[in-house]
């Protein structure tokens, strides 16, 4: 099915890892430092791993030593949707794919070493690589 509006909540578990829909669609996160992306150093794009959307490129990536693959921008303006989070007594901003609403992470206003000074602490679980030579 190719129509991610379509999709059924049966259908997103079939297509997603119980990881992948536990992160991606109940907005949960994975434990830090145990994501398969965290330490990829390859040169190529970080896609949304529910429609194949490209959320961000290897070049905006940094290490945050946060436990959670980081990126100061996203592909670009229109990759992701920013929304307030208030969930968990705190008050965050979450990042979703914007094409499928998938939960991708949150960012943060503290990667003062960063061109844009923000931090998309984002789940790896959420992400596909695609690598690029």
């Amino acid at each position: 099915m190719n129509n991610v509006d379509a999709m059924t909540d049966e259908d997103w578990k079939a297509k997603l890892t119980p990881e992948q829909y536990s992160v991606l669609r109940d907005k949960g996160t994975e434990m830090p430092g145990s994501g398969a992306l965290l330490n990829n150093h390859d040169t190529g794009d970080y896609t949304c791993a529910a429609c194949g959307n490209v959320v961000f490129k290897s070049g905006t990536k940094f290490e945050s030593g946060s436990g959670w693959p980081s990126f100061y921008d996203p592909a670009n303006t229109e990759a992701v949707r920013l929304i307030d989070d208030s969930s968990m007594g705190m008050t965050r901003t979450e990042v979703e794919c914007a094409n499928c609403g998938g939960h991708l992470g949150h960012v943060f206003n503290d990667a003062f070493d960063q061109p844009t000074g923000q931090r998309f602490c984002i789940n790896s679980a959420a992400l596909e690589f695609l690598k690029k030579d």
